[in-house]
């Protein structure tokens, strides 16, 4: 199978492009074996498989925040991809460039990826929506540039879909945009649009990290869009459809379950009966053989957060269950990222490590990122007299990511129906 170019809006430090990508490790129960034995390129040391490259390759990326760029070009530097692909501007700027003849996307684009800012739409943030005061770069907004504000950069995905046309597109965001409905329907309506209604765009669907091998509660809404033209007849009926039989159905199954339940989710065996589903990964199956802090070489191990236990705030205020999915990894967590362990005087339950002695500390920054599924050869704090990342700013570019399992889910459902939606195109 050919190579498929993706151009990926708001890229962060790449957990989506990762995902697309391919070729990285993970636990061994994170892949459905009886789904998706097929995607395992071989097994690991320490319960780990590494999984096989996809058919997609990243030809252009971008964000604004500095720190995400560095680490996503540290990491994909040691696969050969030039630090270029990564444009650290706004999509705003980079299309006005284009619209001035200063710059040109990439062609003939297969896939575009994004997404869009959601803390103006989370449940966490101040839930401005649209009317956000902060601009496309970060910086204050400016009353007459209502359309460059951050609420509404999903417009200027939309201009990049106009103008790349890629075959597919996948936008994400955050389950509350849900729930301010005229914003949920505008965004919906705007993206049936593009180029006078040329993409049909699928029903968005929430998905649950947990229900794909990721060790986190956390929910992320995916829009959808096919280009018709590029389109089989077939596809274009079969994905026209009221219900889109699962052939087609371009949104990847379910490969774990957090029921049935009996007893903690580490008793449970292995596969759940009667539907096939592994149980859902848990933070001490993804934490177990990481050192403690002060035991490690890997600086994104011996780095975490040293704000104090605050009683009178609950966000950030907890411990983390080893025998469950972990909580959200949050982007803007202002030093409150939760507790590996919590002291007893603090309500700390895990008393397995309680009474080994070890202290009370919040998730080391590697932590949060196996609870993202990022592989360990990805270097969140960098130790660079040119380009540091500080753990602070690691902290928010993991929260801030897409989980790069549940990207390899939508890209590898998305590769196994390819011919299906577009044949020899």
């Amino acid at each position: 199978m050919t190579n498929k170019k993706v151009l990926s809006l708001f890229s962060g430090c790449g957990g989506m492009d990762l995902g697309f990508e391919g070729n990285f490790a993970t636990f061994k129960n994170s892949i459905n074996e009886n789904l998706n034995g097929d995607w395992i390129e071989k097994e690991l040391p320490n319960k780990k498989v590494l999984l096989k490259n996809t058919s997609f390759r990243i030809v252009f990326a971008n964000d604004i925040n500095k720190y995400a760029k560095i680490s996503w070009s540290n990491y994909f530097s040691k696969y050969n991809y030039s630090p270029e692909i990564y444009h650290s501007d706004s999509i705003v700027n980079i299309i006005n460039e284009h619209e001035n003849d200063d710059y040109e996307f990439p062609k003939n684009i297969d896939v575009l990826t994004g997404g869009f800012p959601c803390q103006d739409f989370s449940l966490a943030g101040k839930r401005k929506g649209f009317f956000s005061s902060k601009s496309h770069d970060g910086k204050t907004l400016i009353d007459d540039k209502y359309l460059e504000s951050r609420g509404n950069l999903y417009l200027w995905m939309i201009k990049t879909i106009e103008i790349v046309q890629p075959k597919i597109f996948v936008a994400e965001n955050v389950k509350g945009l849900l729930t301010i409905k005229s914003a949920f329907e505008t965004i919906r309506s705007d993206l049936n649009k593009i180029n006078d209604n040329a993409y049909l765009v699928m029903p968005p669907r929430v998905l649950s990290t947990y229900e794909y091998g990721v060790p986190q509660l956390r929910e992320r809404l995916i829009f959808i869009g096919f280009l018709k033209s590029s389109l089989t007849k077939k596809a274009l009926k079969e994905l026209s459809a009221d219900n889109v039989s699962p052939a087609y159905d371009p949104y990847p199954p379910k490969t774990h379950s957090l029921k049935p339940h009996r007893g903690s989710l580490l008793e449970l065996n292995n596969l759940q009966k009667p539907n096939g589903l592994l149980r859902a990964v848990t933070c001490g199956d993804d934490l177990w053989d990481l050192e403690e802090p002060e035991a490690t070489s890997d600086e994104s191990q011996r780095h975490y957060s040293k704000a104090k236990f605050l009683t009178n705030s609950s966000q950030g205020q907890k411990e983390i269950s080893l025998d469950k999915p972990g909580p959200t990894i949050r982007s803007e967590h202002h030093g409150n990222i939760e507790f590996r362990r919590l002291s007893k005087a603090h309500g700390g339950a895990i008393t397995s490590e309680l009474n080994q002695n070890l202290p009370e500390r919040r998730l080391t920054v590697r932590e949060c990122a196996r609870i993202q599924t990022f592989p360990d050869d990805y270097d969140f704090v960098i130790k660079s007299r040119t380009n540091p990342v500080p753990a602070s700013e690691a902290y928010k570019v993991i929260g801030n990511a897409v989980p790069p399992l549940l990207a390899y889910n939508i890209a590898k459902n998305l590769e196994k129906k390819w011919e299906l939606y577009f044949g020899d195109k």
